[in-house]
């Protein structure tokens, strides 16, 4: 059956997750729609598309922006009713301004202010890392309502803006006092900002105990953390009307939970990344059955870095923006926790990451959130963990050292819990989504399943997603601290490819995956890149589970990386066609393994179990070669004595079949020759899959091989 699959539309600039049928809109509801620079009327000049480091363009929504100097402006069509509407925006380093803002052709009083205050980050402890997080966002109230038809225009005064993205939102009128709550501006707190509210909050909230503090409309200063929240609900007018300024919000260890945050702003004040400062608006824990919605987050480290007892914790429709670091990183313990319908954008780190140290989370998931413009790693990553899933989420435009989803045994620290139970990753979309990693020098997958430090042996169920845009590959199974641990149980089911920049899979560590209705269009390069690393790890195997179409072919040539659109090249004559590819053995004695016979290394060598003939070795050569010549070695060292191999050359297009290409056939290894035999292969060979059966060796009592070469040429 076809793949189901949110859809994704671009029309007047605006990304939105269309619902096929049967299945879930991926994404937020959100309250706003956003509207492309690039798509609205300018005397600007456009930028991008790029997906390079370190460039502006590169971080940018849809990879495309628009660069204003003075006088210029850019001017979009409102696609909603609206009064409000947020800017993400870039200014040169050092510099602030502001833009005029014009409804209609009219210019308002109030400008937009512009500040390179919070952007141009410098992470160099982070191996990889360029100065990055170059985009801000600002919003505004615009005193008036508009329409879906009319004119907002923004202007360039002095300064030089780029302008990505508008977000125009209908904002609710704020909310009134909750009866029977307790007013944090009765307990002294000043509204306009100036003064310091820390201490009516602390008051506000002991009054409240079981009951509510309210937030009025206003501005609050707090110059230190809250803690001891417990029982206790913190509830605003709306996120647009009760802002709170500290990059420190609660910072606290423990609680006893039914903790209720609600409808107000926490903008701090962070404008680098300390990682040993606790700049966030959740520094711990809340506490069993504890939610937080309705939260507007902004120029914070992290949003929530949850550590503790935070047991069925719900954080739903929030919006965490220009953060440093994560977004929200559930680290360790998180039991039976939910994030959903939450919009982040502009993340430093991963933008949602569930990471298992000193205990695993478990029955937890991120669901139907929409995550734009992480610029330092992952969309959603998975660190470790139980029985976790990551549903129906849309998320675009991922760059350096990230994918859109990281499904990850990544420990960074001990004691680590790795991924175990299921592993649950259904409904996704990702746009734009998969990057180039410079400590790798070759790209991340938009969706990633990677044994960094340790085998994967979970079940992981990847199932009805969308891959659109991917400058480079669509699913990549990984090894990524390069120690060739394997990625096994893995099922790929019901996937929609559209327009990946090189591969469809991208297989570079050992293990197996099943792939069932997965249909690809516009593949840029091959339909797979199957190059397990280290080459002497073990193979790769991909089992066709039916109903896919559109990638059935096999990048020819391990020794290089496809780039962009390149296509697969023709192979090489004189390549040798079986160096690093996939190999594997009926066994293998100790560390003597069937990789070892395609690593490029003569030294090194494969060795069959002992006393036991007959025995294999058997290489996926990727795609189906009219091969033509073999040339078999042992190590060159004189300490190999002579010896003959009995050797039957066998043939195989699928992997399952096999017929005899060379009958069995003595053949003499001699380290005064080189210890190197050639064999012949018929005009009528046509092979992907090349075994060798071995017999009898006068020399020792296995199969031995330190190179097995194939080549076109006779």
């Amino acid at each position: 059956m076809p793949a189901i699959g949110a859809a994704v539309a671009v029309a007047a600039g605006m990304l939105v997750a269309v619902a096929p049928a049967a299945h879930a809109a991926a994404g937020a509801s959100l309250p706003f729609t956003s509207v492309e620079a690039e798509s609205a009327t300018t005397t600007g000049t456009r930028i991008g598309p790029d997906h390079t480091q370190g460039t502006l363009a590169s971080e940018a929504s849809g990879r495309q922006a628009v660069r204003l100097t003075a006088g210029r402006r850019v001017e979009f069509t409102v696609p909603r009713a609206a009064n409000a509407v947020n800017v993400a925006y870039s200014v040169p380093d050092g510099q602030s301004g502001t833009l005029d803002v014009y409804v209609n052709g009219t210019r308002l009083t109030e400008t937009l202010a512009v500040t390179s205050k919070y952007s141009y980050i410098d992470t160099s402890w982070i191996p990889g890392a360029k100065q990055h997080h170059f985009f801000d966002n600002a919003r505004l109230l615009l005193g008036q309502n508009v329409q879906a038809g009319d004119k907002v225009a923004f202007q360039a005064t002095g300064t030089q803006v780029t302008v990505d993205v508008a977000d125009f939102e209908q904002v609710d009128a704020a909310t009134g006092q909750p009866a029977g709550s307790v007013s944090v501006v009765s307990k002294g707190a000043d509204p306009s900002g100036n003064g310091d509210s820390t201490q009516a909050f602390r008051d506000a909230i002991a009054a409240a105990q079981g009951g509510v503090v309210w937030i009025p409309p206003g501005d609050y200063r707090l110059t230190s953390s809250l803690s001891g929240i417990q029982n206790v609900t913190l509830q605003g007018a709306g996120s647009w009307h009760s802002v709170v300024h500290t990059s420190r919000f609660i910072d606290q260890s423990s609680s006893s939970g039914n903790v209720r945050i609600k409808d107000f702003a926490v903008i701090g004040e962070v404008t680098e990344r300390v990682d040993s400062n606790p700049d966030n608006f959740v520094n711990g824990s809340l506490g069993p059955r504890s939610s937080v919605s309705g939260m507007w987050l902004q120029h914070l480290k992290v949003g929530l870095w949850l550590m503790g007892n935070n047991d069925n914790l719900v954080v739903e429709n929030n919006r965490i923006l220009d953060t440093t670091a994560d977004g929200l990183n559930l680290n360790g313990n998180a039991r039976g926790v939910r994030v959903r319908d939450n919009f982040l954008r502009n993340q430093g780190d991963d933008a949602l990451a569930m990471w298992s140290l000193y205990s695993p989370d478990t029955n937890s998931s991120f669901e139907n959130n929409t995550i734009s413009q992480p610029n330092l790693a992952n969309g959603i990553a998975i660190y470790g963990g139980t029985d976790i899933a990551v549903r129906n989420n849309l998320i675009s435009d991922t760059n350096a050292l990230g994918s859109g989803i990281a499904i990850s045994n990544q420990k960074f620290l001990d004691p680590f819990f790795p991924l175990a139970g299921t592993i649950t990753v259904d409904g996704n979309t990702l746009v734009r989504a998969g990057a180039m990693n410079p400590n790798w020098n070759h790209p991340m997958g938009a969706l990633r399943v990677d044994s960094y430090d340790s085998a994967i042996n979970a079940t992981v169920n990847i199932t009805d997603t969308t891959v659109t845009d991917s400058p480079y590959s669509a699913f990549e199974f990984v090894s990524g601290g390069g120690q060739g641990y394997p990625v096994r149980n893995v099922t790929v089911a019901g996937a929609t490819v559209r327009n990946t920049g090189t591969v469809v899979v991208q297989a570079e560590a050992q293990g197996a995956a099943t792939f069932r209705d997965v249909t690809a269009t516009d593949v840029g390069a091959a339909g797979v890149y199957n190059c397990p690393y280290p080459a002497s790890s073990g193979a790769f195997a991909l089992s066709d589970g039916g109903g896919n179409s559109g990638w059935s072919s096999t990048w020819s040539d391990c020794s290089t990386w496809p780039q962009p659109g390149q296509g697969n090249p023709e192979p090489d004559p004189n390549r040798n066609l079986a160096q690093g590819r996939p190999a594997t053995a009926t066994g293998s004695q100790d560390v003597y393994t069937p990789g070892k016979a395609v690593d490029g290394d003569a030294s090194s060598y494969w060795e069959s179990a002992n006393n036991a003939f007959p025995q294999s070795w058997t290489v996926d050569l990727g795609a189906s070669y009219a091969v033509r010549r073999l040339v078999l070695k042992l190590p060159p060292s004189t300490a190999w004595g002579a010896r003959t191999q009995t050797i039957t050359v066998l043939g195989s297009s699928d992997g399952s079949t096999y017929s005899t290409v060379v009958g069995s056939a003595d053949h003499r290894f001699d380290p005064a020759t080189g210890n190197t035999a050639t064999v012949a292969l018929p005009a009528s060979a046509n092979l992907r899959y090349l075994r060798l059966s071995v017999s009898a060796n006068t020399g020792w009592p296995a199969g031995q091989f330190s190179e097995v070469e194939a080549y076109l040429t006779p």
